[in-house]
């Protein structure tokens, strides 16, 4: 009897130290990359971090909205308010990580000056990130934009396009494979990091406005979740703008 009541407060002790599961959806690089380096402190503050991977910018949210993982971090906020204006989602912005470049990059030419009549540029399919790629292709003199202030601007807004550039729309995910197919095509730098494509060779580039800060993401219900604080503020430790600065040298920026 004895022996028995001496495992059970045993097995109860190890249940007491047990970490508690934290799922998060990320893409591959940089997120899930961060998300790693965070891991084992995370484990000291009782939580079982597990990292769900996307290659996707719907299925994160979709998961999350729908309660299957408890947080995602790949997204920035005009991403994440138009994804709940058009899906009637409120999933909420928890603290800004990093910055990512957004540019255009090429296997064809090495000077937007080389650009030929009839070039085709493919830009993001997504309306927030097909209007930050046209603002970019006008603030570079390649088209006009009726509005260059509107930042949701679509081909349908193009007012002048003297080279006659066939814009091509594609899914986020298919744009970096897509760079030795067409004359210009603006990337993501997670999948050009993904991709092994030097972001510093890019044509156009967009450094990172505060704007654009990637976010740790939740939903109402849980933001306050201490797994999810303790996620939060281990994300924005100097240890964690150390390993930004330090692994990708550049490439992206601590955003906090």
């Amino acid at each position: 009897m004895k022996k028995s009541l001496a495992i059970l407060a045993a097995v109860l002790s190890l249940n007491a130290f047990a970490n508690e599961k934290l799922v998060v959806g990320a893409t591959p690089v940089p997120h899930a990359e961060i998300l790693e380096f965070v891991k084992p402190a995370l484990a000291k503050e009782g939580v079982d971090l597990q990292i769900k991977v996307f290659t996707d910018f719907i299925q994160p949210n979709q998961q999350l909205a729908l309660k299957n993982i408890d947080a995602n971090y790949y997204q920035y906020r005009p991403f994440l308010d138009d994804y709940n204006k058009t899906r009637h989602t409120d999933l909420v912005p928890v603290v800004g990580v990093h910055i990512e470049p957004f540019g255009a990059y090429s296997t064809r030419i090495k000077n937007l000056s080389e650009l030929k009549d009839g070039a085709t540029v493919a830009i993001p399919n997504d309306p927030v990130n097909t209007g930050r790629a046209l603002v970019l292709l006008h603030e570079a003199g390649l088209i006009k934009l009726k509005d260059p202030s509107n930042t949701l601007s679509t081909p349908r807004d193009i007012a002048d396009n003297p080279k006659h550039l066939k814009i091509r729309e594609l899914e986020g995910a298919l744009l970096a494979r897509s760079v030795s197919q067409v004359d210009l095509a603006f990337v993501f730098a997670n999948y050009a990091l993904e991709a092994g494509i030097d972001t510093n060779s890019a044509l156009i580039v967009e450094k990172g406005k505060s704007l654009y800060v990637e976010y740790l993401v939740a939903r109402p219900d849980n933001i306050n979740d201490p797994r999810v604080q303790k996620l939060a503020k281990a994300l924005n430790s100097e240890e964690v703008r150390q390993f930004i600065l330090t692994r990708y040298k550049g490439q992206i920026a601590p955003g906090f």
